[in-house]
């Protein structure tokens, strides 16, 4: 699997872990998978937009509805993408 090109972060940028507990959170799971170095995502990619629409999920709030167009362009904070994670919900 081919690194990503570096964006902004110059480490762990294609693997990193996240600790989440109660709120509605599957307790006990473990999501994803990362090489044997913890470099690259093997299994069960998430990604940021995802993780934030899943967030929002937990704390009452439909990431969809809260989108607004300007300029042009719809707006939200999973920037118009991202589904919730059902596999991370108890």
């Amino acid at each position: 699997m081919p690194l990503t090109p570096k964006v902004g972060r110059d480490h762990h940028n294609d693997g990193f872990s996240i600790w989440m507990a109660g709120g509605g959170v599957k307790g006990g799971h473990i999501h994803g998978v990362t090489d044997d170095i913890g470099l690259s995502i093997v299994e069960g990619k998430v990604h940021v937009h995802e993780l934030h629409a899943t967030i929002l999920y937990l704390l009452g709030f439909n990431h969809e509805t809260l989108t607004y167009r300007y300029a042009g362009r719809d707006f939200r904070l999973t920037d118009v993408e991202g589904e919730v994670v059902k596999a991370l919900l108890a």
